[in-house]
This record gives C-alpha cells, structure tokens and sequence, in this order.
C-alpha cells in the first residue's frame, strides 16, 4: 500500500510506499509518518530535560542492557539478517541511540526536529530517518539497498546499502534505518520535513508514536500543518 502525505502549504505532496520485494522478506514492516513544517533552531530547556530524563530512567533501571533486547530492537535485528545485512556491524539508530545511554554516554543534542525524534526513537526503540522534504525528489520506496549503492551518511563514511532496509527517491538512496544521507539531512535552514518511525514489528503502536512526535514538534519546533500516516 502506499500513502500520499502532505505537509500543507506550498509543499508538493509526497508517496510512501513499501516495496514488495521488502515486505516479502519482512512481511510485518509498517511506517509511521509525519510531516510539518518547523524551525530547526536549538532545543529549548523543556525538550533536552526530557531528553536528560529518558537518559536516567534507562541508567536506573535493575540491568540497563535489558533496553536492547526489547522486542523493537530485536524485529529491527531480524529484519536486516532476513535483508542480508550483519545487524551486528550495521545497527538500527534506536538500538545505537540505547547503546550510548547504557554506555553512559548520553543523547546527542542537534536541534529542535533531530532531538524530537531521538526522543521519541528512544522511547519506543524504533529507529526514525528524518528528511528535508525540499531535498526529496519524487516518491520514496523503503526497500534493499542494491549492489554498489551508496550514500555519505550524515557525519559518517560513505555507506554500503547493499542489502541494508533504505529510503529512495527518485535520485536515489537517502536514508536508512540505520544512518541518513547528507543530502536530505534537516539543517537550521529546513523549513518542511517528513519523519518516518520504522517498525519491523508491526503497525500497532505507531499512531502512538506519531502523535508524540507531532505534539513534540508542535511545543518545541513552532511546527504547523502536521499530518501523520500509517504505510502498511
């Protein structure tokens, strides 16, 4: 299935859809997307508390590693082994978001919209890719990386998507479960943007997260014309 989503305003509607090579091989894969237009400035004090507080409920817990084994993480390992990626070299971002808190590292802090979804990628251990939508080019497919695709990933060495759960557009490759490319990458000058919770699990709790996301856009990025919808 594949849905139309917009996020108001003069921005062109964009596709989702989920291709059915992907979904043949990980036949729970569902998406959760939302779309708003936002001011990417610095997080504001209420927003990095949150982020200082999910950070310390995990560190408390009686055995913190425990938060990578919930089932989340675990549907996000099995999908990339099904896919023919190592999930041990090549991680979801929630599980490498938990991996930094249990090795007490702490969240990063970027701005507005990057700390919004590692908020909510965080407390739902679901990996989210988060996209410029002025750097889109027509309909996105979420499918296998094929065989000598690549892509610079954000502050990173240039990815091998062979085989890796990826974002395409009419360009090409742009995101991943596992790490974005700097071409769609949200920057202080991004004005619209699409987010997109992964989950290999199943649909059932992303209207759940979708809605966190967009009440946390709306308090702490001055985002409007939110829309949010299920791809199944």
């Amino acid at each position: 299935m594949h849905q139309q989503i917009q996020a108001g305003g003069s921005t062109p509607k964009v596709t989702v859809r989920i291709d059915a090579a992907l979904k043949k091989k990980c036949p729970r894969t569902a998406l959760g997307c939302v779309t708003a237009t936002v001011e990417a400035g610095a997080s504001a004090a209420g927003l990095l508390e949150e982020l200082k507080k999910r950070d310390s409920e995990i560190q408390k817990l009686p055995f913190p590693r425990g938060v990578l084994e919930s089932p989340p993480v675990v549907a996000t390992r099995a999908a990339y082994k099904a896919l023919g990626k190592d999930p041990a070299r090549y991680r979801g971002s929630a599980e490498a978001l938990l991996r930094r808190v249990v090795a007490g590292k702490g969240l990063p802090e970027i701005n507005a919209v990057v700390d919004a979804i590692n908020l909510v990628s965080v407390e739902s251990r679901l990996p989210v890719g988060l996209y410029d939508l002025s750097h889109v080019v027509g309909e996105i497919v979420f499918r296998a990386g094929l065989a000598g695709e690549t892509y610079k990933g954000i502050g990173k060495f240039d990815l091998n998507l062979e085989g890796l759960p990826v974002f395409s557009d009419t360009a090409g490759p742009h995101g991943s479960p596992t790490s974005d490319s700097e071409r769609t990458m949200v920057a202080a000058e991004t004005k619209q943007v699409l987010a997109i919770i992964v989950s290999f699990g199943g649909p059932e709790k992303l209207d759940l997260w979708t809605q966190r996301l967009a009440v946390l856009l709306q308090q702490y990025a001055a985002g409007t014309e939110i829309l949010t919808n299920i791809v199944i």
